[in-house]
């Protein structure tokens, strides 16, 4: 909610306090009442703007019967200097509020003031977080599960901002461990293959042709000169090739896909600056570990997992969680962010758990660290589930699919669901342009009121302020509707950002806009009544502007033509 709706909100709930002091005082009420009640907004705009438990919340504490209090209540209720113009006691003992209409015109009037702003809120207090979020390996292509955490963690990284915090974006890149070498002996097959060597490539070594491209690459590179190098000092030299070419497409598709990346934090620099060891030493200095067949194992059963796992291998070499417990030790204590998000796949749920119960052990609390995991998505075209990509008869990957789909459909389809939730990607939808497509639905409503302002332009008439008199004559139930919903943008954007879930700001958009078309199509904008029509072209200003902004915000157009 606006800072506007909370001051109403906590108007009304000192008037039910004050009226309850009075009907005690006056010998109404057993005694003023001291329980919490709850102020909300009715679902049924009929049962008013605001409503109030109090009554049935005080029932018990004063032996009265619910609706005799609110009655009571009402009796002593002074709502003079307040947003409410009456008070009608409802049902079992509801006391239902109308908000008067200066209400109404101060909140048209606080979204043309604040601009950009609207929305935003001082809720985070300025604490950082670092959101981590795609992530995905650089000895391959991104896939549809990278598509859809990179929409969902921009989009949440963007919720937070509004929300008052902090927020650094990060990709990590795991340029070192099992992934590297499996890399490197991959590369190693292909190129031997190409210089001629009869080698099979083993089944768990990476088989796409990409591997094979690489190789030949290298090949052109360094023609047969790299095979009379040292097995080891081949590999590296191949992973030096590859890799940077890796990343450098990732970033690409990462930069058309519209995300900035604030840090591109390398697993080997965890390694180079001594801190894989530092973690190791700090676990087995904390007790919390034991030797076992000459391997360091954690003790996980005791914070509540079902069994311990290894963090050290026999061999003297670290698993594979090693390297991750120093990456989030170093957000969270090295760089001091005061919360980490990830964003996985839903196949993480594991990894997880045991992420979160070593934290601990380091004396880092495990509620600074949330773990997002995704569902899956599955890929349609005429309701048939699509793996394939036309183009190169592979698996579709990011690349693939911003090249075939717009990236604003992209970036608000894939947060069109909550993170947990399976979803599945139409791509015939997103291509289509009617309102039957979010996110066209979105910006035709937009282009739509560009276009109001365009054709009155053409006759002479200019937009201007309205004054509060001017704004209370948006008295229809549709205007009336339309700033209800402006109104809510703020607790929305809260409420996206306490529950991670983006997709509440969408969902937020598909609805501003269908309650736009609903009074467009109810009140005309041009009409003989010159303050009427200026206040309406107020109140789609500020549609317009919401609009444009919550888009914005999501890095997805809107277009003032289409």
């Amino acid at each position: 909610m606006s800072y506007l709706v909370s001051d109403a909100q906590e108007q009304l709930r000192g008037a039910i306090l004050q009226a309850a002091q009075k009907a005690a005082l006056a010998g109404e009420l057993p005694a003023a009442p001291a329980g919490a009640f709850l102020m909300e907004i009715p679902s049924d705009r009929a049962n008013g703007d605001l409503s109030s438990n109090a009554a049935l919340t005080w029932a018990r504490e004063l032996r009265l019967a619910p609706r005799k209090i609110a009655e009571t209540l009402q009796k002593h209720l002074v709502l003079e200097g307040s947003y409410a113009l009456r008070c009608e006691t409802a049902g079992p003992g509801f006391l239902n509020f109308y908000y008067n209409d200066r209400y109404f015109a101060e909140i048209l009037r606080d979204i043309l003031v604040k601009g950009e702003a609207y929305g935003c809120s001082d809720f985070g207090q300025g604490k950082r977080i670092n959101v981590e979020f795609v992530s995905a390996n650089p000895t391959g292509p991104m896939h549809m599960g990278n598509a859809r955490g990179g929409a969902l963690g921009d989009c949440l990284a963007a919720v937070l901002e509004a929300a008052g915090y902090v927020v650094k974006r990060e990709f990590y890149v795991n340029d070192a461990g099992n992934q590297i070498e499996k890399f490197a002996l991959s590369l190693d097959i292909r190129y031997r293959q190409h210089c001629g060597e009869e080698i099979e490539l083993p089944e768990d070594c990476y088989q796409g042709e990409d591997i094979t491209d690489l190789a030949q690459q290298f090949a052109q590179s360094n023609g047969i000169a790299a095979l009379q190098l040292p097995e080891g000092e081949r590999r590296k030299a191949l992973v030096d090739f590859a890799l940077p070419k890796n990343m450098e497409t990732m970033r690409k598709n990462i930069e058309k896909y519209r995300i900035c990346y604030d840090t591109w934090f390398r697993e080997s620099h965890l390694y180079q600056s001594g801190e894989v060891e530092r973690v190791i030493t700090l676990l087995r200095e904390s007790g919390n570990c034991y030797e076992s067949e000459g391997a360091l194992w954690f003790r996980a059963t005791d914070f509540g997992l079902d069994k311990d796992f290894v963090l050290v291998r026999s061999n003297g070499l670290p698993t594979y969680i090693v390297p991750d417990i120093a990456y989030h030790y170093n957000k969270l204590v090295t760089r001091g962010f005061d919360r980490a998000i990830d964003v996985l796949g839903s196949d993480h749920h594991g990894y997880a758990l045991r992420l979160k119960a070593i934290l601990p052990a380091l004396g880092i609390d495990a509620g600074r660290l949330d773990i997002i995991l995704m569902q899956l998505v599955r890929l349609t075209r005429k309701g048939e589930t699509v793996r394939m990509s036309k183009r190169s008869g592979k698996a579709i990957t990011l690349e693939d699919l911003l090249e075939e789909i717009p990236i604003d459909a992209v970036r608000f389809l894939f947060n069109m669901r909550e993170p947990a939730t399976q979803m599945e990607f139409d791509l015939d939808l997103a291509l289509e342009q009617s309102a039957q497509n979010p996110v066209y639905y979105c910006q035709y409503a937009h282009a739509r009121i560009c276009s109001i302002f365009r054709k009155l332009a053409e006759e002479g008439i200019t937009p201007r302020v309205c004054t509060k008199e001017e704004l209370c004559k948006l008295s229809s139930p549709e205007e009336r509707e339309l700033i209800h919903l402006l109104s809510s943008l703020t607790g929305e954007i809260i409420h996206a950002a306490q529950n991670y879930d983006p997709a509440r700001v969408t969902r937020f958009c598909m609805e501003l806009s269908a309650q736009f078309h609903k009074f467009y199509a109810a009140c005309r904008v041009r009409c003989e009544d010159e303050a009427l029509m200026q206040a309406r072209l107020m109140l789609c200003a500020c549609v317009r502007d919401t609009l444009a902004n919550l888009l914005g915000r999501f890095k997805i157009s809107a277009p003032e033509q289409m």
